[in-house]
């Protein structure tokens, strides 16, 4: 509700087009879903999230367009024209990328990640069809009929349009500043670790249900009593708290490597053993076990869908870019934000309040950030391409640098909405979801940092001359 308000404020009647495309979208998304009869499972989720973050993104980049258009004397109607035209590259360049990645996704990915691939394939479609198709056939049924059409208020009128940020001579600065994040990231997981869950490790998983508020301190000394293995070793069991004060989730590795009979009745048993020495006012209310072969399975797995996934993102752009830098440069900004994101996870575990454990949520949560890294990052390599074609005689740092600033509201609006998106589910959501949207979070602000800050600064730095390859592409 939060994004529609925003679209209307920002483009006044356009963006009120948008929301209708964007409503729509949504409707097409889950009505897709609801035939194949897919479960919404958190990494759905995500791919929902990309796909909203997308289809706002399309509608900025035409309704950014047109306003350049408009500014330099076109028509509405002319304007409109231009405007779709010369923003379909950016966006059809951006959502293959994706698009390219969620196949390879689904193709060799399992569980979750066929899960969140699936979703995000459906989004791709929906949005590029609520993006393009259903807001031209509204704008060209108002101009037909004699009507105007807004694409801006007062306020944001002029807004960005005289943005003169020089990006590359804070290129260093930024390239110490992303060093010594990930530095102290790799750190942290070299010396204190990640909090692997259940999926990475193997082990069951219990949520139980209190009539009452639980002494956390006390349950997790009780329960270490009784986990004890054949050699006299305690084996306590990781205890959270699930949701409110009266709910807890119990993950043990306890006996996880046992194949003989009734062993989950044991264990479930030992577990029941340590509950009653707080209270016989409980319920188990799910649980759930992941057997360590299943574990190696889906890390082998996850692990080459996301190699797979990378090599074909950069054989694509450089097909379209025609010069490995822009194919090198996106890899690298995508290695950067995925490597501060687990780093972070490492450094805030155990002090922030909420649950940052490394499950296949993560999983999704970590290919929705190289999703939208490379979507970022494509759109303004898109920009500076048409602009080293179009400005032959200034320096090539000015003209990157006109580009990036050229792009500027479409980056700030885009990352804006879909921030906001994340935002509103990370104080509504609950705790069980908190750390799988932190993830996404923090995706989205870094993503948005390095196809500023790192992956166009990269560009230059590993080109000796943008133009030439331009110039060649032309002859």
């Amino acid at each position: 509700v939060i994004i529609l308000f925003y679209m209307v404020f920002y483009y006044r009647g356009a963006g009120l087009v948008s929301d209708i495309a964007l409503v729509a979208n949504l409707f097409f998304l889950m009505g897709a879903l609801a035939s194949l009869q897919a479960a919404l499972t958190l990494p759905g989720i995500a791919g929902i999230v990309l796909t909203i973050g997308m289809a706002i993104d399309a509608n900025v980049l035409i309704f950014e367009r047109i306003k350049e258009e408009l500014a330099v004397g076109r028509t509405v109607k002319q304007a409109l024209k231009e405007g779709y035209q010369k923003a379909y590259s950016a966006i059809i360049d951006a959502n293959i990328t994706t698009l390219l990645t969620a196949v390879i996704l689904l193709v060799f990915g399992s569980g979750p990640i066929k899960g969140f691939a699936t979703t995000l394939i459906i989004g791709i479609f929906t949005s590029l069809f609520s993006a393009i198709f259903i807001t031209r056939i509204i704008f060209t049924n108002r101009l037909d009929k004699g009507k105007t059409l807004s694409f801006s208020s007062k306020l944001t009128a002029k807004l960005f349009s005289n943005s003169s940020i020089q990006f590359l001579i804070k290129r260093k600065f930024a390239y110490i500043i992303s060093a010594i994040v990930i530095v102290i990231g790799l750190g942290s997981i070299a010396t204190k670790g990640l909090n692997f869950g259940v999926d990475f490790t193997g082990g069951r998983t219990y949520v139980i249900k209190f009539d009452d508020k639980v002494d956390m301190e006390a349950l997790r000394a009780d329960l270490g009593q009784v986990f004890v293995d054949d050699k006299g070793n305690k084996l306590p069991p990781e205890v959270k708290q699930f949701g409110a004060s009266n709910q807890v989730k119990v993950t043990t590795k306890f006996l996880i490597d046992d194949d003989g009979e009734n062993v989950d009745e044991k264990v479930e048993t030992i577990l029941k053993k340590g509950l009653d020495m707080i209270g016989d006012d409980y319920s188990i209310q799910e649980s759930r076990k992941v057997d360590p072969t299943i574990t190696n399975d889906f890390k082998y797995e996850s692990l080459m869908a996301v190699g797979l996934s990378l090599l074909v993102i950069f054989l694509y752009i450089l097909l379209r870019f025609r010069k490995w830098q822009y194919g090198a440069s996106a890899l690298v900004a995508v290695f950067h934000d995925v490597l501060i994101t687990i780093g972070l996870f490492s450094i805030f575990y155990g002090i922030l309040p909420f649950n940052l454990e490394i499950d296949m949520a993560f999983i999704a949560a970590i290919l929705t950030v190289v999703g939208y890294s490379i979507n970022d990052t494509v759109v303004v390599f898109d920009r500076i391409r048409e602009y080293l074609g179009l400005h032959k005689r200034k320096p090539t740092n000015e003209i990157v640098d006109d580009a990036l600033n050229s792009t500027l509201s479409r980056t700030v609006n885009t990352s804006l909405s879909t921030f906001v998106v994340l935002l509103s589910i990370f104080v509504l959501g609950g705790d069980s979801i908190r750390g799988f949207v932190f993830a996404l979070m923090i995706g989205v602000i870094v993503g948005t940092y390095s196809s500023l800050f790192i992956a166009t600064p990269l560009l230059v730095d590993f080109s000796k001359n943008l133009k030439s390859s331009v110039e060649e592409e032309e002859k």
